[in-house]
C-alpha cells in the first residue's frame, strides 16, 4: 500500500499602590453600555431602522429573542431597550423564576398597561424555562401587554416552544472580534466608570487578555477587574490571575453539539489537528470523556469499516482505558485514539452495505432461507427437506463452497461494495473472487 496515503486562604492583602479598590459593582455591570454608540459589535442588527434599533429607540412593538454566545452584549441590548422612553422594565432569570413568578409580573404588566405604560420583561436563561413556563407567557406576548426581550446562549429552535418562537423576532448575535474586545478593554481601562487610566496595563498583558477572553466581553472584563488589584498589569500578572483560558462550550446546549460536530467531521475528513483541537476543547470545557470515547466507537465502524480494521479495536480499547483509569491519563488515551481513526483510510462501504440491506427488507424483499440452509438438528427436519444438499465450506478447496445463500428474491444482490482505500482494497479483490466461486451455479 506505499502507493496510498494511509499507507500502512489566609487574609486579604493589602491593595498594590494604585489599584482601585474592591467593591461595588463589577467591572463588566458599571461599563456597560449607556447608549448605543457605546455597543461593540452586532452592526448587523443595529443597522438603520431596524427592528433592533428601533425598540432601543423606544418605537419598536415586536418582542424578540436575543441568541448568541455569552459576553455578546445580550443584557446589554435588553437593558437599552428598557431605557425607551415611558417603559417599565422587568427582569426574571430562568434559574430562579417559576410559573408563579411569571404570571405575576404578567399581571403587574397589566395593571401598568391600563395607565398607558407598556412593561418591558426580560428574561435572561430562557432556553432554561419549562414548557409551562414558556406556554404562560404566550397570551401576554400575544396581546403585547409585555414586550419580551429574551436572552438565550442557545439555539432557540431547539430550546423555545414553537408557539413563543413564532410570535418574537430572533436576533442572532455574532461572536466578538479581537477587536471588538480590545475596544471593550480599553475603553475600561481608560474610563472613569471602570480604571480611570490608574492602572497601568502592558501592551502584551492586554493583548493576552483579548486572547483569553475567547470573544466573551464580559470575561475579559472580569478578567481585566482581577488583574488590576495588583496595581499594575503585565502578562505574568494575567497569567497568575487566571487557571486557564476559558472555553466557550456549554455541555447542555447547542455548542455542545457544534464542537462534538466539528470533532466528528474533522476525524472524518482526515483533519488530524483540527480533530485534537476540537478533543482539546472538550476535555478543558470537563466533557465527560466516556461520551467522547463511545462517539469515536461509532465513528470506527460508520466512518473507517474495513478499511481499517484496527480502528474499532482502538476504539473500544480507548473507552475501556477511560472507563479503568479515568482522567487525567486517559486524555491521552483519547488523543491516541483520534490520531489513528482521524489518519486511518476512510470508507462508508460497510454503512452503506448495511443501509442498503434494510431497504430491501423494508420494501419487502424477504424470502424463505433456502432449504438446504434451514436448521437440521431436530427430529422431522429432513422429512420437512430441511438442511438437505448443504454443503460444508470446509470440505471445499479454499474453504468456500459454491452454493445459494440469500432467499430467492435477493440472488446476486450486491450489498457491500469495497472501496480501494487502505484494507478495503485487498478486501475488493478478494471479494471478486469470492462471489465468482459461491454463485458459480447459477
Amino acid at each position: 500500500m506505499s502507493d496510498s496515503l494511509f499507507d500502512v486562604p489566609g487574609e486579604p492583602p493589602e491593595p498594590a499602590a494604585g489599584a482601585v479598590p474592591a467593591g461595588g459593582a463589577p467591572l463588566a455591570v458599571r461599563m456597560r453600555p449607556a447608549s448605543l454608540d457605546e455597543v461593540v459589535g452586532q452592526r448587523h442588527l443595529l443597522t438603520p431602522n431596524s427592528p433592533l434599533r428601533r425598540m432601543v429607540e423606544g418605537s419598536g412593538a415586536a418582542s424578540v429573542i436575543l441568541y448568541g454566545p455569552p459576553g455578546t452584549g445580550k443584557t446589554t441590548l435588553a437593558s437599552l431597550i428598557s431605557q425607551a422612553t415611558g417603559r417599565r422594565f422587568e427582569a426574571l432569570s430562568a434559574l430562579s423564576a417559576g410559573v408563579k413568578e411569571v404570571r405575576a409580573v404578567i399581571e403587574s404588566a397589566r395593571v401598568t398597561a391600563m395607565r398607558g405604560q407598556q412593561t418591558v420583561l426580560f428574561i435572561d436563561e430562557v432556553h432554561r424555562f419549562s414548557k409551562t413556563q414558556q406556554d404562560a407567557l404566550l397570551a401576554a406576548v400575544e396581546n403585547r401587554v409585555v414586550l419580551l426581550v429574551a436572552a438565550t446562549t442557545e439555539n432557540p429552535s431547539f430550546s423555545v416552544v414553537a408557539p413563543l418562537l413564532s410570535r418574537s423576532l430572533i436576533l442572532q448575535l455574532q461572536p466578538l472580534t479581537a477587536e471588538d474586545i480590545e475596544a471593550v478593554l480599553r475603553r475600561a481601562i481608560d474610563d472613569e466608570r471602570g480604571l480611570g487610566g490608574r492602572v497601568p496595563v502592558t501592551d502584551d498583558a492586554l493583548a493576552l487578555l483579548v486572547q483569553l477572553s475567547a470573544g466573551d466581553a464580559r470575561r475579559a472584563l472580569t478578567a481585566l477587574e482581577v488583574a488590576a488589584e495588583s496595581g499594575e498589569v503585565t502578562v505574568e500578572v494575567v497569567e497568575q490571575s487566571l487557571d486557564r483560558a476559558a472555553v466557550r462550550y456549554d455541555k447542555d446546549g447547542d455548542q455542545h453539539y457544534d464542537v462534538v460536530s466539528a470533532f466528528i467531521k474533522s476525524v472524518r475528513g482526515s483533519d488530524v489537528d483540527a480533530a485534537l483541537h476540537y478533543l482539546a476543547r472538550m476535555l478543558v470545557a470537563g466533557e465527560d470523556p466516556r461520551f467522547v470515547a463511545r462517539r469515536l466507537m461509532i465513528l470506527a465502524s460508520e466512518d473507517i469499516g474495513m478499511a481499517d480494521p484496527t480502528a474499532l479495536p482502538t476504539a473500544v480499547a480507548a473507552a475501556q482505558t477511560v472507563q479503568l483509569i479515568g482522567m487525567p491519563e486517559a486524555q491521552l488515551t483519547l488523543a491516541h485514539a483520534t490520531v489513528h481513526l482521524a489518519t486511518a483510510p476512510k470508507s462508508n462501504a460497510v454503512t452503506t452495505a448495511l443501509g442498503a440491506a434494510m431497504a430491501d427488507i423494508r420494501a419487502g424483499k424477504a424470502g424463505l432461507v433456502p432449504a438446504h440452509l434451514r436448521d437440521g438438528h431436530y427430529s422431522g427436519a429432513q422429512k420437512l427437506g430441511n438442511a438437505i444438499g448443504y454443503k460444508y465450506a470446509h470440505d471445499s478447496p479454499g474453504g468456500v463452497a459454491a452454493q445459494q445463500y440469500p432467499p430467492d428474491e435477493l440472488v446476486g444482490a450486491d450489498y457491500y461494495q469495497p472501496t480501494s482505500h487502505g484494507m478495503e482494497r485487498e478486501i475488493s479483490t478478494r471479494l471478486e473472487k469470492l462471489r465468482a466461486i459461491i454463485r458459480r451455479t447459477r
